[in-house]
């Protein structure tokens, strides 16, 4: 799958609009568009469309799309749900090439609505139209005066425009954004609302804004998902680009998987799997709208810090401490200035705080020229960010304009730190320390939030991209469930370790087995019917002789019969008793909207317990495997404790890309894997799965 950013160009930039369904008459939906085109001075084509009308507002108007003796770009859909195919044909024989329905009445009320919507959607697809809604609230173009919306942000839209794009999937929400970034003063480049997404879906706005120069960060609120390879491949586009994308996502969604067979699936809530696919792509999850807003402004000034190095000035030391505390949880480094540049402060402030923190307390009321002063010495130090909290000495205007002058001087000096001023403000002075480059916000833990996400946006998008080609041999799977040794085997094919092990039907082939893998041994039933043999007495560990390998196979065979009279039982399992090493688990759970998804965490029967596990899209490579194991606690463990020898952690980074890869390559035959436990060895030895359940998608 690839998306035709190109498709999308008449709905981002049209250079002619029609109206179908176009009025003069204000409340009306097919007024808003025409209005907002009007005031806002687009510079295209306007054609009303309307029935029985020669001339709407100004305008010459048409009954038909099929009269206009011109190209048309776009055309914006404001007629009832009974009318809206018509128009869409009409639209179609003209060669419009994308339209907005703001109609409603489709699949938000039911099959028949839904059969109507697809046929539109399939019309639009076969016509070369590219269709966005219906149900949506539109488009809007605020560099080029395209407002193709009836919400009544647009009455207001100023001719101001900046580098951040908006997309939501919900109309009210967005509307809603438009009007708080208005208040925030926050310019917008973009905005877009994408409706029941018959077409043009929230992947599709991604993909284009991703490719726009002007575009600089993209603020997303997204509900749900239907096509997750399509969202895959727009968030990878926004991360090659550079392009943050700050994401509010709400709602939940069934994962729809059986959890009772698999421990994958009833750790596979749907949130966990989209919060997995936002730390993959690198994807910021805000948690606040307050919180979107920041680090979407923060990440629209374009300025990344270079390093997590970041100084905190302030006139408070109580809040110096609170700027430090939320600095070192964002994973920012106070460190400490350096000897000689602490003395020169303390020549100015004698009892000023001049570690890190720099507290140069209050005096600086009645000496602004010491903050100065203090702010030329901090900038020549090798500090990546500056959040500097001036209490209320901005409202002053004398002392506002000189912090104005010096931060003013010190982002065209430094043009590769980032500043942030915190304090009481006005709105005059934050939009002129804006235009200056610098970052201003009233509360000075968001500030410190944001410079934490620029910081953790700029690692991310200096990560080396993955660079491997997830070629493997396919295997031809069984339907249904797999018993222990064809799930082991078929693992061994696609080259993740497994404990050697022989299949045996008598208590003598069980002896000899286990002479020749050598002891000790473990023994366990087979059966596809029966997943976990150790609740019914299947297992036996540590055995150590023929006489307790031939007793064993007797009892396990013997319990199995008892606890499960109808299964399958094909025998017993004898395999080396492996020791030393910690116990993880591996698994892939087949989403109904992203495909397989690897999970990791600890193993062993602790996994449901703790629910400490991270969870990836098929394929990834060895890095991201990294990235997916140093998420969970069983990181710390792997890393060796209380004298414990550090596991093997590039074998185990092998061995999930691997799983990634088997599952990627066989996704149409595989429902979910359980590889537990895991054994990850000492650091050099490897790691052994040492037992397993694949279940093979059903006819």
């Amino acid at each position: 799958m690839s998306i035709d950013v190109e498709t999308l160009r008449p709905l981002f930039a049209p250079r002619s609009i029609a109206i179908v369904g176009a009025s003069a008459t204000p409340g009306k939906i097919g007024a808003a568009p025409l209005s907002f085109l009007q005031k806002g001075e687009f510079a295209g084509a306007i054609y009303p469309v309307s029935s029985g009308k020669t001339e709407i507002a100004g305008l010459k108007a048409f009954s038909s799309v099929l009269e206009i003796d011109a190209p048309i770009d776009m055309a914006i859909f404001a007629v009832p749900a009974s009318q809206a195919p018509i128009a869409l044909s009409e639209c179609l024989k003209k060669g419009v090439r994308a339209g907005v329905m703001f109609t409603s009445g489709f699949a938000e009320l039911g099959e028949e609505g839904a059969r109507i919507q697809a046929r539109m959607a399939e019309d639009a697809r076969r016509g070369g139209m590219r269709l966005l809604g219906p149900n949506c609230l539109g488009i809007a173009n605020y560099r080029e005066r395209v407002f193709a919306s009836f919400s009544p942000v647009f009455a207001r839209a100023s001719g101001t425009t900046g580098h951040m794009a908006l997309v939501s999937q919900s109309g009210a929400f967005g509307g809603y954004a438009a009007t708080a970034a208005q208040d925030l003063g926050v310019a917008l480049n973009y905005w877009m609302t994408t409706g029941n997404e018959a077409d043009v879906d929230l992947a599709d706005g991604l993909a284009f804004l991703a490719e726009d120069p002007q575009t600089r960060v993209i603020l997303t609120y997204m509900e749900g998902c239907r096509n997750g390879p399509k969202l895959c491949e727009a968030l990878e586009r926004c991360r090659q680009n550079r392009k943050p994308v700050v994401m509010l996502k709400v709602g939940r969604t069934e994962v729809g998987a059986e959890a009772a067979s698999s421990h994958t699936a009833s750790l596979a809530g749907s949130d966990n799997i989209y919060g997995a696919i936002f730390r993959q792509y690198d994807v910021y999850r805000a948690e606040t709208i307050d919180e979107w807003f920041d680090v979407g402004r923060a990440a629209a000034n374009g300025r990344y810090p270079a390093s997590a190095k970041t100084a905190l000035v302030t006139v408070s030391g109580g809040v110096g401490v609170f700027m430090a505390d939320e600095a070192v949880d964002r994973g920012l480094d106070v460190a400490p200035l350096d000897e000689a540049s602490q003395a020169a402060i303390k020549k100015l402030v004698p009892f000023a705080g001049t570690r890190n923190p720099i507290d140069v307390t209050g005096q600086v009321v009645a000496d602004i020229g010491l903050f100065e002063k203090t702010i030329e010495t901090v900038t020549a130090c090798d500090y990546a960010s500056i959040v500097a909290f001036h209490g209320a000495l901005a409202r002053n205007p004398v002392p506002g304009q000189k912090l104005l002058s010096a931060w003013s001087e010190v982002c065209a000096r430094h043009p590769d730190k980032v500043v942030a001023i915190t304090g009481a403000s006005t709105r005059e002075l934050d939009d002129a320390h804006a235009s200056n480059g610098c970052l201003t916000f009233q509360d000075p833990g968001r500030a410190v939030r944001a410079i934490g996400a620029l910081h953790r946006l700029r690692e991310a998008f200096d990560r080396p991209r993955p660079a491997f080609s997830p070629e493997m041999a396919r295997q031809t799977l069984p339907r249904g469930t797999l018993s222990e040794v064809e799930s082991l085997d078929a693992l061994a094919a696609a080259g993740i370790p497994t404990v050697p092990h022989r299949v045996v039907t008598s208590a003598e082939e069980a002896a000899r087995a286990a002479r020749d893998l050598g002891y000790p041994v473990v023994l366990k039933i087979v059966s596809p019917d029966i997943l976990h043999k150790s609740d019914i007495g299947g297992v036996a560990l540590s055995l150590t002789s023929e006489d307790e390998v031939r007793d064993a196979f007797d009892r396990i065979m013997a319990k199995a019969r008892a606890a499960a009279p109808n299964a399958r039982l094909d025998g017993c399992l004898v395999a080396t008793m492996i020791r030393g090493g910690v116990e993880v688990i591996l698994g892939v759970q087949s989403d109904p909207t992203f495909g397989p998804m690897v999970m990791f965490g600890l193993g062993g029967v602790l996994v449901e317990v703790l629910h400490d596990v991270s969870f990836r899209a098929a394929p990834f490579d060895e890095s991201e495997a990294r990235r997916m194991i140093a998420e969970t606690k069983a990181a710390l463990v792997l890393k060796g404790t209380r004298g414990a020898p550090a596991g093997d952690l590039e074998a185990l980074a092998r061995t999930l890309s691997r799983l990634a890869v088997f599952a990627s390559r066989h996704a149409d035959q595989i429902k979910s894997i359980d590889i537990n436990p895991v054994l990850v060895r000492p650091a050099g030895q490897g790691v052994v799965a040492l037992d397993a359940v694949l279940i093979g998608a059903s006819d």
